[in-house]
């Protein structure tokens, strides 16, 4: 009997976002400028973040490990997707395929829980300020990014193994600019039933669970902000989540969007479109977000710029 796990095919072929060379040569232009931005960025936060100490705080200390994986989460697709604009063989070998297919949701998921963490950072901040350097210690904030990174992690794992398990003889056209699990699914010679249930229970259920927790917490937000008398308090109060907020849902909705809803060959259409919102969009916009909201971030780069500039 002849093992499941054999495969065939030595290479995919990404079909991209579009074949029309103007289109390509436009979106080359706009997703490097957004890349660089990403770098920049998200560099920049993680540096001021470290060099200034008065930003050694639990919620900077999140900030800086959400600015690393940004890099990274879209420096697993955007550097492949930008060179394929100007390729006439958008190859990409098994192996690098798979390993896209992790790192991507490796970090994805990483950040999705990061996240939760962050909103339960501002909940203690603002609910229990008196109390919030007891509980926000080094050592939860540790623990706290600790289990996203492993949970991410593992919840990857999970869908790399089960993907790679599967037998691949052709076709080895992937309808989309990166491997994702959905459309590389679409391409395996066996049933793939079990591989979709997956990813829709389990990424679904981690997506839904950190949403709704991050939800939670910014209900009882809500409920200790109201209950600041002074309107600029509440308006400091409020400051200090909206940055947060922005960046939750642009991530958590495009990808509900996407691995939740069944896969047709339209869904996979929508679903580039949603995957360059959050690995190409998303990625930049977010230090731009935290810094123009953040009076703290602004003061230290200025003190830096000046610095610097001495």
């Amino acid at each position: 009997m002849e093992p499941q796990n054999q495969t065939s095919v030595a290479l995919f072929v990404l079909l991209g976002l579009t074949d029309q060379l103007n289109l390509q040569i436009i979106f080359f232009g706009m997703f490097l400028l957004f890349y660089m931005t990403n770098l920049i960025g998200n560099s920049s936060v993680m540096v001021i973040s470290i060099l200034d100490p008065s930003l050694h705080t639990p919620m900077y200390f999140f900030l800086c490990n959400l600015s690393f994986l940004d890099i990274f989460y879209s420096s697993v697709t955007v550097p492949k997707m930008l060179a394929d604009f100007f390729s006439a063989k958008k190859t990409i070998s098994f192996g690098s395929c798979i390993s896209q297919i992790h790192f991507f949701h490796f970090l994805g998921s990483t950040e999705v829980l990061l996240l939760t963490a962050m909103a339960y950072d501002r909940y203690v901040a603002i609910g229990h300020p008196l109390r919030y350097t007891i509980i926000m210690n080094s050592k939860a904030c540790l623990n706290l990014a600790l289990s996203s990174w492993m949970t991410g992690f593992f919840h990857s794992l999970l869908h790399t193994v089960m993907t790679v398990k599967l037998p691949f003889c052709g076709p080895n056209k992937v309808n989309h600019f990166f491997c994702d699990i959905k459309p590389v699914l679409k391409l395996a010679c066996s049933d793939t039933s079990l591989n979709v249930k997956l990813l829709k229970r389990v990424t679904g259920t981690l997506a839904t669970t950190s949403l709704l927790l991050t939800l939670l917490s910014y209900l009882f937000i809500s409920k200790f902000i109201l209950n600041i008398r002074t309107v600029e308090g509440r308006k400091r109060a409020f400051s200090t989540c909206t940055a947060h907020l922005t960046v939750v849902f642009l991530l958590y909705g495009t990808a509900i969007f996407t691995y939740v809803r069944p896969s047709s060959e339209d869904s996979l259409d929508q679903d580039r479109a949603a995957a360059v919102l959050f690995t190409v969009v998303t990625p930049a916009l977010n230090p731009i977000i935290y810094t123009l909201r953040n009076k703290d971030m602004k003061r230290s780069l200025r003190q830096l710029i000046k610095r610097w500039s001495l």
